[in-house]
């Protein structure tokens, strides 16, 4: 009886890696908004970490997070690295690449929760006197995060978050227009 328990088990431990590992390797999470606004201002408020106080949605969830700013004020080198609760854990954000009212490229490099690396992108197009802007994050699924995406939807989660941020952009990149 033991016996056929531990083959049981074993046996669904298995099915339970392999569907883990049948999970796709990559990952993107995308969102847009159109923003009244002119992609200059708009891209004056991602182009300088030290804006987004005012409009990201991570700021919210721990205000008391301990804050670091390194290299340039903004554009290509800018840094920012935090350090907060479980809702933002820690990590740092590098502008990688900085197109004036077109692009900026960052690396996300989380240490907690989980470790990972993702490249995060602003979009910036012009539609008449508005801006398309397109939040993108990009990464590598490891098999933890393959399997910790069995029982939590990403896009869900981040995506969510994008969708606040977007909103308090369009708010503040407006204003400042």
């Amino acid at each position: 009886m033991l016996a056929k328990i531990g083959i049981a088990v074993a046996v669904i431990v298995v099915v339970l890696a392999a569907v883990v590992a049948l999970q796709p390797s990559e990952f993107r999470v995308e969102r847009s908004t159109t923003i009244p606004a002119p992609p200059a201002a708009v891209f004056a408020q991602i182009n300088d970490l030290q804006k987004w106080e005012a409009w990201s949605p991570w700021e919210k969830l721990d205000p008391a997070a301990k804050k670091t700013f390194s290299g340039p004020p903004a554009g290509a080198g800018a840094s920012f690295a935090w350090a907060g609760n479980h809702d933002v854990g820690e990590g740092r954000v590098t502008i990688t690449e900085s197109r004036p009212n077109e692009l900026v490229r960052i690396r996300l490099d989380m240490m907690k929760p989980m470790a990972a690396s993702n490249l995060v992108e602003f979009t910036l197009e012009p539609v008449g006197d508005q801006t398309t802007v397109t939040w993108s994050m990009t990464g590598h699924n490891g098999f933890v995060s393959k399997a910790v995406g069995l029982v939590m939807d990403m896009d869900k989660m981040v995506g969510g978050q994008f969708e606040k941020g977007l909103a308090s952009l369009k708010s503040v990149a407006a204003a400042k227009s």
